[in-house]
């Protein structure tokens, strides 16, 4: 795009300080989030994940001010949003693009006129709302269906024509509500590749908000994994890729991985004859000399299940293998990968 001073822009700095939010009515009182800390830096993207009711959405509101914390701090570039006015509000959304899960899209407008409206709230002129949005076409990839009604587009376009209209005010920081959930997975990896790019070209801050991890291991930098309200683990997603810490963070990592045998192939596998293990590799494991010297004193390695993955610039996985032969040395073998990786050995 044409705008000059876009590039230049800075994203936005998001802090949670001990944030809380319940929900009180004349029945029950609920509490959606609890002492939520983390720091999302400057043109990070950061994904939020977590099951139905984790509290996922309720972040999102806090973050755009459609709903006010409880306790605690909330701040955007130093500025605490937590009870402020609505027309404070009004501006600091000024700042703020957002991308829905089910696109959002005026039926009655064309994909122009979509793109065009955030820009007619904001007074901009005529002549100016139509370069933008035909700049945002181009970008997006939709160049030629200016004048085509949602109706008339398939899911990825209408998605592309969202994220259009959340960039035509030059946000600082875009939420993405579930954005991809309603698409494909070939759409899906457009979609996503379109807000790698944005983030790239723009330093644009992402938040996005996901239960596939799938999207999480695609795009983002850090990972905050949410459970019953609270996060339980943030890291970078090489870290909580490769050694989550939490059950819920495993649970997540395994659906998008699938590096280890699922229950049913645990049970296969445990029927076998000798020893199942499955080991974490990384530089420091010593597999393949563990394995070599085993193959020497008689045992025979079968690799049955594993694989391994390349998140930000480092590699890592996990490898599941069948040995028998001499019983000595397949507890040297055990002994030797087990000092320096988790090895977890499949049992009758």
């Amino acid at each position: 795009m044409s705008n000059s001073n876009q590039t230049q822009r800075r994203g936005t700095r998001i802090e949670f300080r001990g944030v809380g939010k319940v929900f009180t009515n004349a029945k029950k009182t609920t509490t959606a989030l609890e002492d939520v800390t983390l720091t999302v830096e400057p043109g990070e993207i950061i994904g939020i994940i977590g099951y139905s009711g984790a509290g996922k959405s309720t972040l999102v509101r806090l973050i755009n001010g459609l709903e006010a914390a409880t306790s605690g701090q909330l701040l955007l570039d130093d500025l605490d949003v937590v009870g402020l006015s609505e027309r404070q509000l009004r501006s600091v959304r000024r700042d703020i693009g957002m991308i829905f899960q089910q696109f959002n899209l005026f039926s009655s407008r064309t994909a122009a006129g979509n793109i065009a409206y955030p820009l007619e709230l904001a007074g901009v002129p005529k002549a100016e709302r139509e370069k933008r949005v035909a700049e945002l076409l181009e970008f997006v990839g939709l160049a030629d269906k200016a004048k085509h009604y949602p109706e008339q587009l398939s899911g990825g376009q209408k998605q592309r024509i969202g994220i259009a209209r959340a960039l035509a005010t030059n946000p600082r920081l875009l939420l993405a509500d579930e954005a991809t959930s309603a698409l494909d997975p070939e759409t899906t990896q457009d979609v996503l590749r379109l807000l790698r790019e944005v983030n790239k070209k723009f330093g644009i801050t992402i938040v996005v908000i996901t239960h596939e991890m799938e999207v999480v291991r695609s795009i983002a930098d850090k990972v905050a994994v949410m459970e019953s309200g609270r996060v339980v683990e943030y890291g970078s997603v090489y870290e909580v890729f490769s050694h989550p810490k939490t059950d819920v963070a495993a649970r997540f990592v395994a659906t998008s991985l699938r590096n280890t045998p699922d229950m049913v192939e645990s049970d296969e596998l445990a029927l076998r004859d000798g020893r199942i293990f499955t080991i974490d590799l990384t530089e420091k494991t010593g597999f393949f000399a563990a394995s070599a010297d085993a193959t020497k004193a008689g045992v025979n390695i079968n690799i049955v299940h594993g694989g391994i993955t390349t998140l930000q610039h480092q590699s890592f996985g996990k490898v599941t293998v069948q040995l028998t032969g001499p019983d000595e040395a397949i507890e040297q073998f055990y002994q030797a990968v087990s000092t320096n990786a988790d090895v977890q050995e499949i049992i009758r």
